[in-house]
């Protein structure tokens, strides 16, 4: 049987470029070369792709683009059934891939745009589709939808636009201090701030619009965060709830990638019927977002175990120690399983059975 080409997207217009990399390093690897054929396509920091054939090490250094091995320029035909197009010397010459597995991070790969290119060419998506992407990366629009399923979201006040100074401490007087001032579109805590006080406001607000047009202001939740990974489409299945410990701050981009002075407990410490709620409501923000193939849903668990909504990462990282692997390895799922699985039920060939083991778990 003719192996199935999958295509590995990498890389990416986005201050995570760097995660993606690392991302997709462990993915390729694990990808099992006996069942399928993996066409690697990286995106540099300016916005080329180009096909990559050289050595997978030099991928997470970021050396690939400068490698002998970084060959044509690649584009996406917007027209269903060519897939990839190879740009050599004048020629273009097709490239069929049965799917597409994008680990881009953040803006530009992970809010929608790049999934609507492949949609319109008729190529499959591992993740998430274009409309539940750019939904999840809306951090208003996803918790205005999320609060009609009746879950709890934190307050907040959004602005599509900068603000006069007026309008701003008008709207902020409705909430309590401490606040985040977040971009609306981005990821991995890229431009966010906590604030104690008013008067560090204004600077706050200048920052997140260096990331984005618009920012959404929150206030604090109090308790701790929590994720819970969910795979899948129709039948769903729900890894193990694991839990943030902050020493201070919040979860920043640096704490996320070092841990210096947080912790991830994996699994959570929390009870089996609270443990039970929150894969529950996992499961519940995942459908109505729309979400499809696999993400990882972040909530807040009160000190009275009340579950507020945070954010779904439709793309969430995926190095072998990641946290969305090692929710999945809780249930037993190891990491080249949860590969496989990913792209059996984005190509339709899922043995029911090898699912159906994970899905009563309690």
């Amino acid at each position: 049987m003719e192996k199935k080409k999958i295509a590995v997207i990498f890389g990416g217009y986005s201050p995570e470029y760097d995660v993606s990399l690392k991302s997709a390093y462990s993915i390729i690897r694990a990808i099992n070369r006996a069942k399928y054929e993996v066409i690697l396509v990286g995106i540099t920091r300016q916005g080329q792709w180009h096909i990559y054939t050289g050595e997978l090490d030099d991928i997470p250094v970021d050396k690939w683009h400068t490698h002998a091995d970084c060959l044509n320029n690649v584009v996406v035909a917007p027209s269903r059934g060519q897939g990839l197009l190879e740009l050599e010397d004048g020629r273009v010459t097709p490239v069929y891939v049965d799917a597409v597995f994008p680990i881009l991070h953040g803006k530009y790969g992970e809010d929608g745009t790049v999934q609507g290119m492949f949609e319109l060419s008729g190529i499959p998506v591992i993740g998430a589709g274009s409309a539940a992407s750019a939904l999840c990366m809306d951090k208003d629009r996803a918790h205005q939808l999320v609060s009609l399923a009746k879950i709890s979201v934190p307050k907040s006040v959004c602005f599509e636009r900068a603000p006069t100074v007026d309008e701003l401490f008008e709207s902020v007087g409705k909430l309590e201090l401490p606040m985040f001032v977040k971009p609306v579109k981005a990821g991995s805590s890229f431009g966010i701030t906590k604030i104690e006080s008013l008067a560090d406001l204004a600077e706050a607000v200048k920052f997140a619009l260096t990331f984005d047009d618009a920012f959404i202001i929150e206030e604090n939740v109090q308790g701790f965060e929590v994720g819970c990974a969910v795979v899948g489409n129709d039948d769903l299945i729900t890894g193990r709830i694991d839990e943030i410990e902050l020493s201070g701050g919040f979860f920043n981009y640096e704490e996320k990638y070092t841990l210096k002075t947080s912790k991830i407990h994996m699994p959570a410490r929390i009870d089996g019927d609270t443990e039970r709620r929150l894969r529950e409501a996992a499961m519940t923000i995942y459908r109505t977002l729309g979400c499809r193939g696999y993400a990882r849903v972040d909530m807040f668990l009160t000190p009275e175990r009340e579950i507020v909504f945070n954010e779904v990462n439709t793309i969430p990282g995926f190095t072998d120690h990641s946290r969305f692997p090692n929710m999945m390895k809780g249930i037993g799922v190891q990491y080249p399983e949860l590969v496989d699985m990913l792209i059996e039920n984005t190509l339709g060939i899922t043995d029911p059975g090898s699912v159906g083991r994970f899905s009563k778990f309690e």
